[in-house]
């Protein structure tokens, strides 16, 4: 029986990554509450998210599904699905910081961020939707600014308008050209989802990549 593979997840970003693997996906769209808890710390939080998206996602696949609703395992056994969920947040001089929303909080994130470190927490969650069997990682990537002029901060914004990415910066577009140097494991990581982390847990699910 072929488990099928979900991703839980509206990004664009996350598609294409996950089509590197060049295995069969569908992706869903569940809702998520992102607001954090009080006290939790970043790693905490995209841990948090990353299960409760998985976890929402397998909800939405399985009511998608019939044979699945069944209380018969046997039935249910014949729609087997592994759903990715992930989550990042970024965080500069100890805080976190989300997506800009507008052209003035990008240009102030840009401004903050200049000649420092940002170190972008991806958390990510595998879950079996019969088994409900998870395994899940936080993956840490940080990321070294130059030091940014007030006028190439708002050239590169006016250009590539990075309004809904954490730290207001697309490190698959333009961005690149911010960065003094990269730090971390993966790359993907940086763009929302650690590659080589999903192919190990994948594995943990009996699904291979080779």
């Amino acid at each position: 029986m072929i488990t099928k593979i979900i991703l839980a997840s509206t990004s664009t970003f996350r598609k294409a990554i996950l089509e590197k693997l060049q295995l069969p996906f569908e992706c869903i769209s569940p809702e998520t509450d992102e607001t954090a808890l009080e006290g939790e710390t970043a790693q905490q939080l995209v841990l948090r998210l990353s299960q409760l998206k998985a976890l929402a996602g397998v909800e939405l696949y399985n009511q998608s599904e019939p044979s699945v609703l069944a209380a018969d395992l046997v039935l249910s056994a014949d729609n087997p699905a592994v759903v990715i969920g992930s989550d990042q947040v970024a965080v500069i001089d100890g805080q976190i910081i989300g997506k800009p929303l507008t052209k003035e909080n990008a240009i102030k994130q840009l401004q903050q961020a200049s000649g420092k470190a940002i170190t972008f927490y991806t958390g990510l969650s595998v879950i079996h939707n019969i088994t409900k069997e998870a395994f899940s990682i936080v993956e840490p990537f940080t990321v070294h600014f130059k030091n940014l002029t007030t006028a190439e901060i708002t050239r590169y914004v006016e250009l590539e308008q990075p309004l809904y990415c954490a730290g207001s910066f697309k490190a698959e577009g333009l961005g690149i050209a911010l960065f003094e140097r990269l730090e971390g494991n993966d790359p993907n990581t940086l763009i929302g989802l650690p590659l080589i982390q999903l192919i190990k847990l994948l594995k943990k699910h009996n699904i291979s990549v080779l």
